[in-house]
């Protein structure tokens, strides 16, 4: 069971709730929609999934019918009640806590963990980076995020929406638009196509750091994509020694959105 649009609408009623609009809250209201984004998490029984704004429940219902062990994440205080007072019967476990800023490691308790999260467009690549920065025990994320934050974690080299951004995704994990999710299905309704992003963390990073360290290669990810429509001679005169575009073999006429996460490497290992 999930809650439906009627469900939710009379729950933040009756709690004197309204979505807030400084937090970014539109939440999921159609079951058809909760029910598939928990297939796609492709969790079940003996998973733990951590559920990052769970907002008032109706994902976190859909997930606990997979069978898996929730944790719910919520930063808002004034939703902490009413999504206990939903979830909690059914077994999840809920906190009030900022995914930026708390120990997610202690919290998982050692448990190998799939992320499931919807997450506004100002945190939203934060939290995926934070999360494949420094949290080793999750393993898979599903998030649910505006179109245009998807595109540019999934983004691969030549695509408009490539960036230092989804770079760093890359060095860590693969990603991919996995589904659309359309307007209609939140309250309120958004005024922006929402995505779901499947990133998969690899087992080992894309580049050894033997062969070029994580900070000096992202050193001239960063330098390059400063200045983005700059040919690399350009964006690159105040990082780049002498010679380095002949020994990595990468043309300095190129613009960075048109680099592979190897070829920034071969550049920062030339250097």
């Amino acid at each position: 069971m999930t809650l439906t649009r009627t469900e939710l609408v009379a729950l933040l009623k009756d709690n004197g709730l309204k979505p807030s609009r400084a937090l970014g809250q539109n939440f999921v209201v159609d079951p058809n929609t909760v029910r598939r984004i928990a297939r796609l998490a492709r969790v079940g029984p003996g998973d733990q999934v951590l559920e990052i704004g769970a907002g008032l429940g109706s994902l976190t219902l859909a997930l606990l019918e997979t069978g898996a062990s929730v944790v719910a994440l919520e930063v808002d205080r004034h939703l902490i009640e009413p999504l206990r007072s939903v979830v909690e019967p059914r077994g999840a476990t809920v906190h009030h806590a900022n995914a930026l800023e708390v120990d997610l490691h202690g919290m998982l308790g050692g448990r190998a963990t799939v992320v499931v999260a919807n997450l506004p467009y100002n945190v939203a690549t934060p939290v995926v980076l934070r999360l494949l920065e420094t949290e080793p025990l999750v393993t898979r994320m599903l998030v649910m995020v505006q179109k245009e934050v998807g595109q540019r974690l999934a983004a691969q080299a030549g695509d408009e929406a490539y960036g230092a951004a989804s770079l760093r995704v890359q060095y860590f994990a693969d990603a991919r638009v996995v589904g659309k999710v359309p307007p209609s299905v939140f309250v309120p309704r958004p005024n922006v196509e929402s995505v779901l992003v499947e990133v998969v963390r690899r087992e080992r990073v894309r580049v050894d750091p033997q062969l070029v360290s994580e900070e000096a290669l992202f050193a001239v990810i960063r330098a390059a994509f400063a200045q983005r429509r700059k040919m690399l001679r350009r964006s690159l005169a105040g990082w780049a020694s002498e010679g380095v575009f002949e020994r990595s073999g990468v043309d300095e006429t190129r613009r960075p959105e048109e680099l592979t996460l190897e070829e920034f490497a071969a550049l920062a290992a030339a250097r």
